[in-house]
């Protein structure tokens, strides 16, 4: 792995948000590649109630000032960075103040989702490929964790296309039960459609539900991963019938040998 470039793009982060399976394994696979000398790079939305004095937070006055244009709306995109302590891993944070100022993740104090929550998704992965292409930094293999990355394949493979610094790039999946109950907006398709999604990829999501949504990540995906022990069965035979690479489920101290091997075989 010494030397492979391996961008880790995230819902939840440790130790940024709180731990559980999304957020630990958005850090553990990446000390996992670094550790053998890996280039790592991990994007994560940088959601209100992330403490920027703890984690010592700053902006990136050089890639910050985009606009990226949301269902017809522009947006300014604010780019801030951090390093995770000891483990020399730059954590850029994809900040806007109508998406992510508020003092929560997905949803308000009563539990209520953002109804704006798939305008945030489309947001933080028009965000991610923006600032990668202003670093320059072309990664051989993305990695994606959780619902609020799901639409960074999506617009790989279809609003930039064309982009030649992603032609060799391959993308891996890991797919959780951490979801939310319900659905998106039911304009959800549309303000794909706006972005030149393509007809037979907005037939999945025409129920914007977890469920769907996962399965448009997976049909977009290059490889999968399992990231829950007991994951939606419809998911798990949705990943197994995709004719796709994919990893199952693996415990802590087994997934380490499993997923440099997985890596290597399939994505390089």
């Amino acid at each position: 792995m010494k030397d492979k470039r391996i961008l880790y793009v995230s819902s939840e982060v440790v130790p940024y948000l709180a731990e559980n399976e999304v957020s630990i394994q958005s850090y553990e696979f990446p000390k996992m590649i670094n550790d053998l000398g890996g280039q790592i790079r991990i994007f994560m939305p940088r959601y209100g109630n992330i403490n920027e004095r703890r984690h010592q937070l700053h902006e990136v006055i050089r890639l910050s000032g985009m606009n990226l244009v949301v269902n017809d709306m522009d947006m300014p995109l604010i780019i801030k960075v951090a390093s995770i302590p000891k483990e020399r891993i730059q954590v850029y944070f994809i900040d806007n103040d109508e998406y992510f100022k508020r003092k929560a993740t997905f949803s308000d104090e009563e539990g209520n989702f953002f109804t704006d929550n798939d305008e945030r998704a489309i947001f933080f992965a028009k965000g991610v490929v923006e600032t990668v292409k202003k670093l320059n930094w072309v990664p051989d293999v993305i990695h994606v964790h959780g619902w609020m990355a799901a639409l960074l394949p999506v617009y790989l493979k279809h609003y930039y296309k064309n982009e030649g610094i992603f032609t060799d790039t391959k993308i891996v999946s890991s797919i959780y039960n951490s979801g939310f109950e319900g659905a998106l907006e039911t304009n959800f398709k549309d303000k794909l459609a706006f972005d030149a999604i393509g007809e037979n990829a907005l037939k999945t999501v025409e129920d914007p539900t977890f469920e769907n949504l996962m399965k448009l990540t997976i049909d977009h995906s290059d490889a999968l991963i399992i990231g829950s022990e007991e994951l939606n069965p419809n998911l798990t035979k949705y990943i197994e019938t995709s004719e796709k690479p994919f990893l199952p489920f693996e415990p802590k101290d087994k997934i380490k040998d499993e997923y440099v091997d997985f890596i290597r075989k399939n994505l390089f």
